[in-house]
């Protein structure tokens, strides 16, 4: 078993307790301490509350175990607008949002998210900034994405 699957099993019943879930489990060596992050999230969102929480027993765990010989550095937040969009749950958290997402085939597609699956998303996109003479096809401005196909997704952050 891999220190991430270790964390992962370990993570599992405290993040279960707030309805959370796991988004991702990132560990940097360094020469000075080891910084294992961890990433969680829940379909509400999560607080800084249940953060703690969880870092807490977390730590408790690690320490009664001496599950790392040398120091480090725990932290458990919630992935940030800048973290890609990786399960299908955070797609479902965010529909409604306004999404940049770059395809594995180089494509780039902006638009709002109007639904997600375990499989697909669906997005809304904007009108063509240049009114042409023939009015765009309304089927045209939706188009649906499997998840397989999707390299990386992020939240666009709009300030109007």
């Amino acid at each position: 078993m891999t220190i991430k699957e270790q964390l992962e099993a370990m993570l599992a019943p405290l993040l279960d307790e707030g309805n959370c879930f796991l988004v991702d489990i990132i560990i940097k060596p360094s020469k000075v301490s080891q910084k294992i992050t961890i990433l969680a999230d829940s379909d509400e969102g999560i607080t800084i509350q249940q953060c703690t929480s969880i870092s807490r027993r977390l730590a408790k765990q690690l320490e009664e175990q001496d599950f790392f010989a040398e120091a480090y550095t725990l932290e458990v937040s919630s992935p940030g607008l800048d973290q890609p969009l990786v399960l299908p749950r955070q797609y479902k958290k965010n529909i409604g949002r306004n999404l940049k997402v770059a395809l594995k085939q180089g494509e780039t597609i902006s638009g709002t998210l109007l639904e997600s699956d375990d499989a697909s998303i669906l997005l809304q996109l904007p009108q063509p900034k240049k009114k042409s003479k023939v009015p765009a096809d309304e089927s045209e401005l939706i188009r649906r994405i499997s998840l397989e196909d999707i390299s990386k997704a992020l939240i666009e952050i709009s300030f109007k």
